[in-house]
């Protein structure tokens, strides 16, 4: 499926939780890894307020994309911030969604 870029040029954004390892099996710990490079996958809490209205998105980042640090309520920007729909069966019943993916996530100066 293909992805969408997101324009945040006017938008502020802010950590609302800290990025936390992304499983890619829950029952085993296995921890979800970047196809491309290798790199272990977080998943970060942003809050994002444009044109008067803020939303709250889950943001899946590789670990090399971040440094140590991003606390809730600090203002970053973000690079390279795609969404793309998603859409799969479990336990016979279909879900779907949106799922977001930035390739990196620095403090704002």
């Amino acid at each position: 499926m293909p992805s969408f870029k997101i324009d945040l040029s006017t938008a502020v954004v802010f950590v609302a939780t800290a990025p936390v390892p992304k499983l890619a099996n829950a029952k085993t710990g296995e921890r979800a890894m970047d196809r491309e490079t290798g790199a272990g996958l977080s998943t970060v809490g942003l809050l994002v307020s444009d044109e008067g209205e803020g939303n709250l998105y889950q943001v899946t980042i590789p670990e090399t994309g971040y440094s140590e640090g991003l606390q809730p309520g600090m203002p970053v920007k973000v690079v390279g911030l795609k969404a793309r729909d998603w859409e799969n069966e479990f336990n016979g019943q279909k879900r779907h969604g949106i799922s977001f993916r930035a390739v990196a996530i620095t403090p704002a100066v």
